[in-house]
């Protein structure tokens, strides 16, 4: 994608949703963006203000996720990028000892807030002919870990939910999984302790990722990939 325009980010508020706010702004793309907590959603919007947009959803919500999947098309129009970049982990602890309230919360969040997204986007670019989903995965959905067993499972379930969206996609779009690789977050540190901060900061791994997303295309379609210098 050579010329500016829209991308939608879930997650947009913290870590690597945030750096890559900054970094697609920078280049000149608009981005439209949700995240959990309200007061860092207006925050964002204050730091980046119209044509930019950016509202509090809950991604488990469909409802929500419709109106607002709905309202910034209705005003933007169909994303060129949609960046499935919202999850959570669970508190490191063996399978059995994490309640079913933990055990869901990750799901909902991480699988089932993907494709309400995918849901309520997707058509309006299927109508459109073109654009890219790019849903993260991460290294824990190609290898596995003790005490990250929901995580784990999840993002193993994005990489095969990509590949057949892939193969459900008209020709024109892409859908890729993507393993951003291991970077210095608030879910690194809940992971890694005080070893996170030996791994690169978001902006510095934004610097680098954005430029290799905005280079994705048709040809990707069906692929899991690796951010540059995972």
């Amino acid at each position: 994608m050579n010329a500016a325009g829209l991308v939608v980010i879930t997650g947009a508020t913290r870590g690597l949703g945030r750096a890559m706010v900054a970094e697609f702004s920078r280049r000149g793309w608009t981005v439209a963006g949700c995240g959990r907590n309200p007061v860092a959603v207006t925050e964002l919007a204050r730091q980046f203000p119209e044509p930019h947009r950016f509202d509090p959803v809950d991604v488990r919500d469909d409802a929500a996720v419709r109106q607002w999947a709905e309202t910034v098309m209705g005003r933007l129009g169909a994303p060129d990028l949609l960046l499935n970049n919202a999850a959570v982990i669970n508190r490191l602890a063996p399978l059995w000892e994490l309640s079913a309230q933990e055990f869901d919360l990750v799901i909902d969040v991480n699988i089932k807030g993907v494709t309400n997204v995918i849901r309520h986007f997707v058509p309006a670019m299927i109508r459109r002919g073109r654009g890219v989903i790019v849903n993260f995965s991460s290294g824990w959905g190609r290898s596995v870990d003790a005490q990250v067993a929901p995580y784990c499972a999840t993002k193993w379930a994005i990489e095969g939910l990509t590949r057949a969206l892939a193969e459900e996609l008209p020709r024109g779009l892409a859908a890729v999984a993507l393993n951003p690789g291991i970077i210095h977050t608030d879910m690194l540190e809940s992971c890694f302790g005080s070893s996170a901060a030996a791994y690169p900061p978001p902006e510095t791994w934004a610097r680098s990722a954005v430029p290799f997303l905005l280079k994705l295309g048709p040809s990707h379609n069906g692929q899991s990939l690796t951010a540059p210098g995972a």
